[in-house]
């Protein structure tokens, strides 16, 4: 069902989102696993579903019975990077794991608990998700990240600000500044998954199953291996691929089985 709304206090604004119900989820009693599936940069809650080929894919995935049945939210991320603006006036991040899943566990017959609860999307989503998984890690045991926009701090010190602003400018106005090491102030450092990495207790990174993969054609390949690299010096057990491909929807739509089937696996563990 695509573009159905909530109505969110905490942004004084309906927050579209479109859901998958598995087959005879209407003619059982039975409670689902839940993945949120996130959209990248641009996009919005019908991405998966139009550009992604979801739905075949997911029921293609069930029937062969690689995955178990399960309820996948797609929320609309409004290009707010899935956090808080830090002017406080839209507090994204905070509808997501205050409202928004209150809300769909209330709605949708849904298994709570961290065990059965999965997140996963694709570049902003991607990224997002990661953030999510790690920040709130009693919330969410699993993760699936596709062509994550993590970014080296050379990276974005030695990018044009032009272009890094373009990609921020909505969500955080004042996340990335305009000259050298002092580009990275405190708004970027609440995004960047590497400093969450680096900084949080790996006893707790540790209780999230984690997947990601990068295309070797994509220009976030570099942010990808650095945080492959991070999570293995602080010995965070995780999986990581490197496929060819780019940054596009061909490489997304063969990532979503192999993250779901990442996903599904972690439920019944």
């Amino acid at each position: 069902m695509e573009s159905l709304s909530m109505k969110s206090e905490l942004l004084n604004t309906e927050v579209r989102y479109s859901i998958y119900l598995p087959d005879g989820y209407d003619f059982s009693e039975r409670h689902y696993p839940v993945v949120y599936l996130l959209n990248g940069y641009t996009g919005n809650e019908t991405d998966w579903i139009e550009l992604g080929g979801m739905q075949g894919i997911v029921d293609n995935e069930i029937e062969e019975g690689k995955i178990q049945k399960m309820v996948i939210v797609m929320p609309d991320g409004d290009d707010r990077l899935y956090m808080n603006r830090t002017d406080g006036t839209y507090p994204y991040e905070d509808m997501f794991i205050k409202e928004l899943l209150p809300f769909i566990e209330s709605q949708y017959r849904i298994r709570k608990g961290k065990r059965f609860t999965g997140i996963s999307g694709l570049s902003m989503g991607g990224a997002g998700s990661i953030k999510l998984a790690l920040k709130y890690d009693t919330h969410f045991g699993a993760c699936a990240a596709f062509s994550s926009a993590v970014y080296t701090e050379e990276s974005v010190t030695t990018s044009d600000p032009e272009s890094m602003n373009g990609y921020v400018s909505k969500a955080m106005p004042d996340m990335v500044g305009t000259k050298g090491k002092n580009r990275l102030n405190k708004s970027y450092e609440d995004y960047d998954v590497l400093h969450l990495v680096k900084t949080k207790d790996p006893a707790l990174l540790k209780t999230v199953k984690l997947y990601f993969d990068c295309g070797d054609d994509d220009s976030l390949t570099l942010g990808n291996a650095e945080l492959h690299k991070e999570l293995t010096v602080r010995q965070i057990p995780h999986e990581y691929r490197v496929r060819d491909g780019a940054h596009t929807w061909p490489f997304w739509r063969e990532s979503l089985p192999v993250g779901l089937q990442f996903i599904s696996d972690s439920f019944w563990k």
